[in-house]
């Protein structure tokens, strides 16, 4: 049975995790202090059970709470070996641990055992980390609270600031919480429901504060003004590419675009340039954001060309100006730099792009730059944003435990970074390619003419951050240029588009329209066409190279009775990629073909009509059409949607680097489709 002081602390994490005022993904912790029976002595014992190393309050369970011996963790603090080596604390903790399982503790945990409150929040909200990064922090602290709030000066967390706190919690038994200078602020309680009142009674006594007091405009004039709606998300479109390009020099990333009001007032605004070169404060906002953003200084509608050349010289000014920030404070013991490549770009009159090694990262990574704008417009409205210095930001960015914590994270699967494109992905072969690639890491837009149908499959595969379904009729050039665009703004790019939409009608050369031959035609060879130029021109643009994969057939080079507009068709794609090939390859795009045999079970193609039709070519009942494929080929096997997704993983999956032009048989194996 769960301990009645877990559940309460549960919920208190899950509301205050769930508020934006409060904190942000993963950004903070709480605690409750009780007791519990020691399972070896049968003895009560006192425990405090803290939120994890990487937890989430507002998703927060049991399973994500570390539970640790009080007098075992209050206990270190005669062992403490000094502020220079409190870092050998944190493995101290796993000594203090209390039964099975459980959380890893993470490097608040001194904070939450040492204070004597049996209830502790430490938390990031926009106006305390205002008010903890303002010049007059200090002062502003007794102007607001009076001594019911106290102000502890900045330390990187730890042990010793752990040490502080408890402190500064003995000598002032007025108070219910501090102001961390350039952090955030913790606060106590002798309940559980006190505890949560007295965080949200700072919170909102510093919001109500800087909104009463606060300077208008403390960004400056707006000097640049918005591109309306649908010009602001094309510009957006065309920029993202090449941005995620410059963005993924060290290393690939995935993007995410905001153009909320908050960050459109921000980037439009006079001291953008100013405030952003002072980088955020508070260690959650900048572990994330890098230590400041890149901001492009051109005119929103300025010809594009002049854009991109712009982005291109900032960007490099970046990466030196990153590269001297690490060799100014960089150690013999230091990590190796991580890279040099914003996570922040702001293009004024756009919006934000954020950058991340997935698409929740880069997500996150907008969030958090959006607190650290609430927070400089905080800071500026009421003092002058002050955040911590710059070696202090490198000690925590290049944190030995902070390196540690990287290197425990599982090896990234073999297409994570990667953004898939495929069409006709709502059911059959291309549910299974959409299904396979996400399940390899990749990014997927899922396009089919059916929208409720690509909605399922991107529900299945996981939502947003990791795949979006677009509606796309491939005959349609506007809707192709539409659907792509969707795609760029949700993930910053494409980097891998399979050709996946199709239909057939079985008919006779005689019996075969005018009508039947364009509609294959039109979405096959022609919408082939479409999707690969436009996703040609975003490839290119972010200079990452990347892949196109056609579904093809068999019928391209097999020859079989009434199938005449349909085979046409598949050989027409057929020789896209080799004409593709050739054209793509300087620009590091490798394209390639699969040609499956008939796919009759979980087939859209068959399940129209198709297999109906081919059955009564063959003379065989339609559900045993499959069967009778099978038996016509030298392995004796039916082709299933799942081997023709394993084909396409096989390809891009990062093994065939070097191959490009190459038609893949996945058909049983058919002799009279051999490659000649």
């Amino acid at each position: 049975m769960t301990n009645p002081v877990v559940t309460d602390l549960i919920g208190r994490s899950n509301r205050l995790g769930a508020d934006p005022k409060t904190t942000n993904y993963a950004g903070g912790n709480t605690s409750a202090k009780g007791t519990d029976t020691d399972p070896v002595t049968g003895e009560a014992v006192d425990l405090v059970w803290v939120k994890g190393s990487g937890g989430d309050l507002g998703t927060l369970t049991e399973k994500g709470l570390a539970v640790l011996r009080l007098d075992r963790l209050r206990a270190l603090t005669g062992v403490y070996p000094g502020l220079d080596r409190e870092d050998e604390m944190v493995a101290a903790f796993d000594y203090c641990l209390h039964g099975k399982g459980g959380a890893a503790p993470s490097i608040d945990t001194a904070m939450h055992g040492l204070v004597d409150a049996p209830h502790v929040d430490h938390l990031h909200p926009d106006s305390g980390i205002a008010i903890a990064t303002s010049a007059d922090g200090p002062a502003l602290t007794k102007e607001i609270f009076g001594d019911r709030v106290l102000w502890v000066e900045w330390r990187r967390p730890g042990f010793q600031l752990g040490l502080d706190i408890s402190a500064a919690y003995r000598a002032n038994p007025q108070a219910i919480g501090v102001i961390l200078g350039g952090h955030g602020i913790t606060a106590w309680g002798a309940t559980s429901e006190e505890c949560e009142a007295n965080s949200n009674e700072i919170i909102n006594r510093a919001a109500a504060y800087i909104a009463e007091n606060g300077r208008s405009e403390p960004f400056g004039p707006r000097i640049v003004e918005t591109l309306a709606g649908q010009e602001r998300k094309e510009r957006a479109a065309a920029l993202f590419p090449v941005i995620r390009g410059l963005a993924s020099t060290d290393r690939a990333q995935v993007g995410h675009y905001t153009d909320s009001d908050v960050v459109l007032e921000f980037a439009g605004s006079e001291r953008v340039g100013e405030l952003g070169a002072l980088g955020t404060s508070c260690p959650d906002h900048f572990l994330r954001t890098k230590v400041k953003p890149l901001v492009l200084d051109t005119a929103p509608d300025a010809p594009l060309d002049e854009v991109v050349a712009r982005l291109t010289e900032l960007h490099e000014a970046y990466r030196e100006d990153y590269r001297g920030y690490y060799e100014r404070h960089a150690t013999a013991d230091s990590p190796a730099i991580r890279g040099a490549d914003p996570a922040i770009v702001l293009v004024p009159g756009v919006g934000m792009f954020s950058f991340g090694a997935n698409k929740q990262t880069a997500r996150v990574a907008g969030e958090f730059y959006v607190n650290a704008i609430n927070v400089m417009r905080g800071a500026e409205a009421i003092s002058r944003y002050a955040p911590i210095d710059e070696a202090e930001k490198f000690r925590i960015e290049y944190w030995a435990l902070e390196e540690a914590k990287l290197q425990r994270m599982p090896k990234p699967k073999a297409l994570a970074t990667r953004i898939a494109l495929v069409t006709g992905a709502g059911s059959g072969i291309g549910r299974a390619i959409a299904l396979r690639l996400a399940a390899e890491g990749a990014c997927v837009v899922v396009s089919d003419r059916d929208t409720e149908a690509a909605g399922r499959v991107a529900a299945e595969i996981g939502g947003p951050d990791v795949a979006v379904a677009v509606s796309l009729d491939v005959t349609d050039e506007d809707a192709v240029a539409d659907a792509v665009r969707q795609g760029v703004l949700a993930f910053g790019g494409v980097d891998l588009v399979v050709n996946n939409a199709g239909l057939s009608l079985s008919k006779s050369l005689l019996d075969t329209t005018a009508r039947d031959w364009d509609l294959q035609h039109d979405v096959m060879a022609k919408g082939s066409f479409l999707v690969s130029r436009e996703t040609a021109r975003v490839l290119i643009a972010q200079g990452m190279g990347g892949d196109i994969i056609y579904i093809s057939s068999k019928n391209s080079i097999f020859a079989g009775p009434n199938n005449v507009a349909y085979g046409a068709a598949k050989a027409d794609q057929a020789h896209q990629v080799r004409l593709l090939a050739a054209e793509l390859g300087p620009h590091g795009i490798r394209v390639n073909g699969i040609n499956p045999d008939g796919v009759v079970r979980g087939s859209g193609i068959f399940a129209g009509g198709w297999g109906a039709d081919r059955a009564a070519v063959y003379g065989v009942p339609e559900e045993k059409l499959g069967e009778f494929y099978a038996q016509r080929t030298l392995l004796k096997r039916e082709v299933l949607p799942e081997h023709i997704a394993n084909a396409v993983f096989a390809i891009t999956g990062g093994d065939l680097t070097h191959t490009t032009g190459l038609h893949v048989p996945v058909d049983a194996g058919v002799a009279a489709a051999f490659l000649r």
